[in-house]
């Protein structure tokens, strides 16, 4: 459980900072010469493009991206709870169960209304396949201590 609320916390901090990030990951696109596909490095570029066009004409729109990180954190406190009282928060797990599921329709139907490249739908889509495993795991874990506080 401890996996999943550092991850969504993590995934939030770095929303706070994303232009500065872009700025980064470009440049280190850029220093990767020949070593990337160049689908991903013009999507880098295209990306970290649109936000700086955006936040130096919107810098507001950032604010956006702010309330993300925030939900992010948010969402990550709904899981102290199974974490500290596992059998009493079995809804909290399911829950996030769902969401990572919901990530992939969210992904594959908005993705290309939105103009994302496929391969990046996949990596969207990745963050709900990769969160569903510690879940389902401590899902496993709680039925295993049912099981055995049942036993004589």
């Amino acid at each position: 459980m401890l996996i999943f609320i550092v991850g969504l916390v993590l995934s939030g901090v770095t929303a706070f900072p994303l232009l500065h990030e872009l700025r980064l990951l470009s440049e280190w696109t850029k220093a990767a010469d020949g070593m990337l596909p160049d689908g991903l490095t013009s999507w880098i570029e295209t990306v970290r493009n649109g936000l700086e066009h955006t936040y130096a004409s919107y810098p507001w729109v950032a604010y956006g991206t702010d309330w993300l990180a925030f939900g992010h954190i948010v969402i990550a406190m709904f899981f102290i709870s199974p974490l500290m009282h596992p059998r009493t928060s079995r809804a909290n797990i399911h829950a996030g169960i769902a969401a990572c599921i919901a990530i992939i329709p969210l992904a594959m139907i908005c993705g290309p209304i939105r103009g994302i490249p496929f391969y990046w739908q996949l990596i969207d889509c990745a963050f709900g396949v990769i969160g569903i495993i510690p879940l389902v795991y401590c899902l496993s874990l709680l039925k295993q201590i049912e099981t055995h506080s049942r036993a004589p």
